[in-house]
């Protein structure tokens, strides 16, 4: 069974070949991925891996996870399938969710608060 991973924090030189010749080592890879900006063509920082053994996608993680590639440090774990969130992140979700109403009330306050200029000219 294939297993893939999320690779964060990607130097922006990085291809979808060279993000292959970096993760071979580990076992077999079905596909490399590097995402880019639709417009630009750039890379947006990101990619995936998908190896076909799920124990060299868990050395991958293990080896990979905070190495220093290029200046910049990676960030390397099991990628979940779109749509799937972890609870944490689904938690802090519904938190933003749930602020978000207060912090339109306080600016709806404030703006009641501000003196109407039309009451200046009658005085």
């Amino acid at each position: 069974m294939s297993k893939r991973i999320y690779v964060g924090n990607l130097p922006w030189s990085i291809t979808y070949e060279k993000l292959k010749v970096l993760f071979s080592s580990f076992g077999e890879i079905e596909q490399a991925l590097v995402i880019a900006n639709r417009e630009t063509g750039r890379s947006r920082g990101f990619g995936f891996v998908t190896f076909k053994d799920d124990k060299a996608a868990d050395t991958a993680i293990k080896e990979m996870s905070n190495k220093e590639v290029e200046g910049r440090v990676l960030v390397v774990k099991e990628a979940t399938p779109m749509g799937e969130k972890s609870e944490e992140k689904r938690e802090i979700r519904e938190e933003v969710t749930e602020e978000k109403p207060r912090k339109a009330r306080k600016r709806k306050e404030k703006k009641e608060e501000k003196p109407d200029e039309g009451s200046f000219a009658e005085e």
